[in-house]
């Protein structure tokens, strides 16, 4: 079997990446025949070397955008790895209908050891690790080569707040919560509160989902949680050499900057 049979042959129930192991169990040709092919179809934009080892299928329909949806090949790519993983920030927002801005590389959360991030031609990838994996948070995203892990709405607005510094900024994701709020659920937060350690990200996540008055047994049953323990003043944007002051929330996060949501 050639190359371009297997890809064929994967492409007819729906998969969209191979790993080199794969292709030389399942092609019945020499190793070097079979890597001067896959050299001849990566030259044509059919197939793209994804990271060493791990390869992507480009159909002709996403031929001209020069690069294939995370969604496609994200589980094989981590089963590959043999890493836990799930879509979330900005590319969970966008699954879950927050996306509005169009992002221009795709984001992962996974577990130690940490992953170099991927930049080669259209297809960029962003890792971020967690200490404490949230299997309660986690969905099934459903796409044509099947199931893969997503975080929450809870979650991904926990995991932005989180991660703000690293990803533009409080204003820059301040329209995606707003609309992430939309789609957040009792169930989802009280889940989230059975395991989520970071009290300031807590904080932060309550105090702007009041602001965009969201059900108020949501955000009651984030501030009981929080009032179970001590809980101290924070700025809602850490700066260096700033200290929080007075707050004048129940939350005690000092709005130490202008919110500004592109949905207004």
């Amino acid at each position: 079997m050639s190359v371009s049979n297997y890809i064929k042959q994967l492409q007819s129930y729906e998969e969209y990446s191979f790993s080199m192991d794969e292709l030389l169990s399942n092609a019945n040709a020499p190793e070097a025949t079979l890597r001067k092919e896959l050299a001849r179809l990566m030259e044509k934009g059919e197939v793209f070397n994804l990271r060493h080892g791990f390869y992507l299928i480009i159909p002709p329909r996403y031929q001209k955008f020069g690069k294939l949806p995370l969604q496609l090949y994200v589980s094989k790519l981590f089963n590959f790895l043999n890493k836990k993983y799930y879509v979330g920030l900005y590319s969970a927002a966008a699954f879950h209908g927050a996306g509005h801005q169009k992002i221009q590389q795709d984001y992962i959360i996974t577990t130690k050891p940490a992953l170099r991030d991927i930049d080669k031609e259209k297809t960029k990838l962003r890792f971020f690790l967690t200490k404490h994996w949230p299997e309660e948070n986690l969905i099934e995203g459903k796409s044509d080569a099947g199931y893969f892990k997503v975080s929450s709405p809870a979650l991904t607005a926990a995991d932005l707040l989180y991660h703000h510094q690293r990803v533009g900024g409080i204003n820059r994701m301040l329209s995606n919560i707003e609309e992430l709020a939309e789609e957040i659920s009792s169930a989802d937060v009280k889940n989230l509160l059975a395991w989520y350690p970071y009290k300031s990200t807590l904080q932060r996540l309550g105090y702007l989902l009041e602001e965009f008055q969201i059900d108020e047994s949501i955000t009651s049953m984030m501030y009981d949680h929080l009032r179970k323990e001590k809980f101290y003043s924070i700025l809602l944007s850490p700066k260096k050499d700033q200290k929080a002051g007075t707050t004048g929330n129940r939350w005690k996060v000092d709005v130490n900057i202008n919110l500004e949501s592109d949905l207004k």
